[in-house]
């Protein structure tokens, strides 16, 4: 089916993980009774811009999409899909992308609120035009300053409970700022052969394996302490802090093994460390919340 064919391009596991952390954004910032159908819009209105953002980086990326093993198979530099009548399939992907966008800010201004729109806004700008066509080819801060487009999501939820700025959603916000240069230099070590192919400068292609080690590590023990903020703020409680310490840890124990041992197989193992981390963390927001009520 064709449809089956255009979803890779939406990225979905990475959309998802975006949308999960607005959730977190909306319940951490919530002091009322909860929306269910707050809820259930943010989640529609996050999912069309973080989709959007994807599409519109598989367009504009399809041509080192095709040099590199890992993305050769995607759905444009494959030729998995067509265009419409008229329309290459390059194109096709794009006005679907900004459609897609479309929708999801007129969803957010409708039914939300301005703010909400303006964070998704940010995002997916920050993630399509700031990371994908500006930094992505040209310096390796680009996942640095390209993370912020998850920190958006985390203030896009926060806004959803209340269109005005609560430190709270801000502090996971930073949280998750830190969170994704460690997240992606472990994948990136994983993956150098296919950057530097592609002559995309990653900080492992740039810097290699034992540097961006070392620099993972130094940005984890930044992002374990930001994650103690809310804490001291008593923002949240017992659960939260004991997940934070315990994921903390775990995360720093990986780091330090690639540190030792800067192989790909321990670059993988860091990769899935943040993968678990944060879902530690953000899970651990949920359980306060319900701890809370009861």
């Amino acid at each position: 089916m064709e449809i089956k064919r255009y979803l890779p391009l939406f990225k979905l596991r990475v959309c998802s993980l975006i949308t999960f952390s607005a959730v977190v954004g909306l319940i951490a910032a919530q002091t009322g009774v909860f929306s269910a159908k707050k809820a259930v819009l943010l989640v529609v209105a996050t999912m069309l811009a973080s989709t959007a953002a994807s599409a519109f980086n598989h367009y504009f990326d399809r041509d080192i999409d095709s040099l590199m093993a890992r993305t050769m198979k995607r759905p444009l530099p494959s030729g998995a899909v067509s265009g419409l009548k008229g329309v290459t399939p390059s194109k096709a992907v794009l006005i679907l992308s900004v459609l897609m966008f479309m929708l999801s800010i007129c969803l957010s201004l409708l039914t939300l609120n301005k703010m909400v729109a303006l964070h998704l806004t940010l995002g997916a700008f920050v993630y399509a035009v700031v990371y994908t066509a500006w930094l992505k080819r040209r310096s390796w801060l680009n996942i640095i300053i390209g993370g912020l487009a998850g920190s958006f999501a985390v203030l896009a939820g926060g806004a959803t409970a209340t269109p005005y700025l609560c430190l709270s959603p801000v502090l996971l916000a930073i949280v998750m700022f830190f969170w994704t240069p460690s997240h992606f230099w472990s994948f990136a070590i994983y993956h150098k052969e296919d950057y530097a192919k592609a002559g995309v400068p990653m900080l492992p292609v740039v810097a290699g394996d034992s540097r961006t080690a070392w620099y993972i590590l130094i940005n984890t023990v930044l992002l374990v302490a930001s994650s103690f903020i809310p804490v001291f703020y008593g923002y949240h409680g017992y659960a939260y802090a004991i997940s934070a310490a315990l994921a903390g840890a775990y995360f720093l124990f990986w780091n330090i093994r690639l540190i030792k041992t800067p192989t790909k197989e321990v670059a993988w193992k860091n990769f899935k460390a943040s993968m678990l981390y944060l879902g530690m963390l953000f899970g651990a927001v949920i359980v306060d919340m319900l701890i809370n009520r009861i």
